[in-house]
């Protein structure tokens, strides 16, 4: 087999490997978002979560709409990884989160206010490169 095809299979290979689910990714993907969502809700002034029950399920939940998000459009849902769509993803996700989620309030301006904390705990934390 020459070198060019045995390059395209293992680049297939990773690909295919990129899209199967995982649900180790998905636990740890959890935990990395409640985390900054709770230091988001102590730092953001319009922002607030009632508990930890409320937290996990608010992580939960933004997880399952990041993840549609990226499904559906291919955009990652960043808060600063894609500029000012990925920006503004980021708050309407967690504006949604609001209507699903009881004990999770937040108001459009700490939607804003905690899209732009997220970004920056993104940097300090990089949840990406385990999600």
């Amino acid at each position: 087999m020459p070198d060019d095809e045995r390059n395209n299979d293992r680049n297939n290979e990773r690909t295919r490997d990129n899209k199967d689910f995982s649900i180790t990714e998905m636990i740890v993907r959890v935990i990395i978002t409640a985390i900054v969502v709770g230091l988001t809700a102590f730092f953001t002034p319009g922002f607030s979560v009632d508990g930890l029950w409320s937290l996990l399920i608010a992580s939960i939940v933004i997880g399952i709409l990041d993840y549609l998000v990226e499904r559906f459009t291919g955009m990652d849902a960043s808060a600063f990884g894609k500029g000012i769509k990925g920006f503004l993803i980021t708050v309407v996700i967690l504006y949604v989160t609001r209507l699903i989620v009881p004990g999770f309030h937040v108001t459009w301006l700490g939607a804003i206010i905690g899209a732009i904390v997220i970004g920056i705990i993104d940097m300090i934390i990089p949840s990406r490169a385990s999600i």
